[in-house]
C-alpha cells in the first residue's frame, strides 16, 4: 500500500522561504509523477506544481511561477516544494499526490492523482 507523509510546513513571514518535503513508500518512485496543491481556508483544493517522473518536465499554477520550484530525488523517494517569496495568500494546507506516468508525463489535474498525503499546513503572516 503507498504512502505520502509531508513534512516542513510551518509559520513564516511574508517575503519569506519554506521547503516542504514529501517522502513516498510502498510506491516504484521513479514510475509516478508528483504533484503538489493546496487548500486555503475557504477555498477548493487547487493545483501548485507538477513533476514529471524523471523530473524533466515541469508545470506550475500562474499564481507561484516564478516563486515556487518542485524538484524531486528519486534515490530518496522523496518530492520537494521550494517556497519562495510568500505571500499571505499562500497560506494553506500543502498535499503532495502521486500518479502513474509513462514517459515525460505530468498532470495537473487532481483526478488523476491516486495517492494522496495528510498535508502540512504552510501560514504566511503579513
Amino acid at each position: 500500500q503507498g504512502q505520502l507523509v509531508e513534512s516542513g510546513g510551518g509559520l513564516v513571514q511574508a517575503g519569506g522561504s519554506l521547503t516542504v518535503s514529501c517522502a513516498a513508500s510502498g510506491l516504484p518512485f521513479s514510475e509516478i509523477a508528483m504533484g503538489w496543491f493546496r487548500r486555503a481556508p475557504g477555498k477548493d483544493r487547487e493545483f501548485v506544481a507538477a513533476i514529471s517522473r524523471t523530473a524533466d518536465y515541469t508545470d506550475y499554477a500562474d499564481s507561484v511561477k516564478g516563486r515556487f520550484t518542485i524538484s524531486r530525488d528519486n534515490a530518496k523517494n522523496t518530492v520537494y516544494l521550494q517556497m519562495n517569496s510568500l505571500k499571505p495568500e499562500d497560506t494553506a494546507i500543502y498535499y503532495c499526490a502521486s500518479a502513474y506516468a509513462g514517459g515525460s508525463a505530468y498532470f495537473t489535474e487532481s483526478s488523476r492523482y491516486s495517492y494522496w498525503g495528510q498535508g502540512t499546513q504552510v501560514t504566511v503572516s503579513s
